[in-house]
């Protein structure tokens, strides 16, 4: 694995990638969850610079703990307030308030580092540019580095890996008695057009993972891309879709057609223990952070169907997999 910026970097051979692909790095995350110093100096004498450009909580803290595991420094950098506006179009003329070039900026970087970690966001105003993820594209073209994403503009691919690991986890301690667990994606209300990221990232992986019966619900006009839902059932009948669910992921996007707009914000929509009640005693995922009572109801985060703080908590683990991964194919 060179890079990590969606499920098609674990694939081998030059062939699609797999459930098989797919457990091998979700039984490495498991393995130093158990034992997580046993790599302990694999990142010895080596860097890896942490770049954001948009805040972090988990990420950031759960990929400074991976790679001190692995006996690698992590150095943070703030871009938006610690350094300069970095222009990312091509031949650009620079006379607005972009100070610096990616062309110029990564290639230091490249310099610094031994792998670098990014997290832009979209800006959730034009798909085209938002969707052919210009800013990450350039770190990987000019900085000659292994480059990882800690979210892009249209993925988010180390918490879909720590969605699989952590379904992965409950699966082994409460085996679901039919030969693939449902699994829901159901958009959530929000006060606020939130990114499509962390939705195409699950439905990317669930797509590749293909060891569920998955299923995508939302209202009319918040259909995600093709790209990441093809083959997916997807149904604007929520109670219909939780029907004998094992897992229920919830989770907000915006409009990807009419792009970045809420057109409503039902409280319908909000998970609660009555729905529940229509599934198989399902466990509750969201990827954090979560707004109560909106997103999801207290009864639900508090309650005996949440795993949100062992999902979050498998964050470390994930990093930690992705990063060696990266460590021992790249010298």
């Amino acid at each position: 694995m060179k890079n990590f910026t969606s499920v098609h970097d674990l694939a081998t051979n030059g062939t699609a990638d797999n459930g098989a692909a797919i457990d091998a790095l979700v039984q490495k995350a498991l393995q130093y969850k158990t034992n997580p110093f046993v790599d302990k100096t694999l990142g010895s004498n080596k860097r890896i610079g942490c770049l954001f450009l948009n805040p972090s909580m988990r990420t950031r803290l759960s990929t400074q703990i991976a790679v001190q595991n692995l006996g690698m420094e992590a150095i943070i950098f703030n871009v938006g307030s610690e350094g300069w506006a970095l222009e990312f179009e091509e031949e650009a003329i620079m006379s607005g308030n972009t100070v610096e070039h990616v062309k110029d900026a990564a290639p230091i970087f490249g310099k610094y580092f031994d792998i670098l970690a990014i997290r832009t966001f979209p800006s959730l105003k034009n798909r085209e540019d938002d969707y052919s993820e210009l800013y990450i594209n350039q770190f990987i073209k000019y900085a000659g580095i292994p480059v990882v994403s800690l979210e892009s503009a249209t993925l988010h691919p180390l918490q879909s890996l720590t969605d699989v690991i952590t379904i992965s986890e409950a699966l082994k301690t409460s085996p679901i008695q039919k030969p693939k667990p449902k699994i829901v994606l159901t958009w959530a209300p929000h006060v606020k057009p939130l990114p499509q990221c962390v939705a195409n990232s699950f439905s990317q992986w669930m797509t590749a993972w293909n060891k569920a019966d998955f299923v995508i619900t939302h209202p009319e006009d918040y259909e995600l891309s093709e790209a990441f839902t093809k083959g997916t059932t997807i149904t604007h009948n929520q109670n219909e879709a939780l029907k004998d669910a094992d897992f229920v992921y919830v989770k907000n996007w915006s409009t990807f057609k009419d792009y970045g707009k809420i057109y409503e914000s039902n409280p319908e929509w909000m998970l609660t223990n009555k729905k529940l009640t229509l599934t198989n005693n399902a466990k509750v995922m969201h990827c954090l952070p979560v707004r109560r009572n909106v997103e999801l109801s207290d009864e639900i985060l508090d309650g005996p169907h949440s795993i949100i703080t062992q999902e979050a908590g498998n964050r470390v683990w994930a990093a930690q997999a992705v990063i060696s991964e990266i460590l021992k194919n790249n010298g």
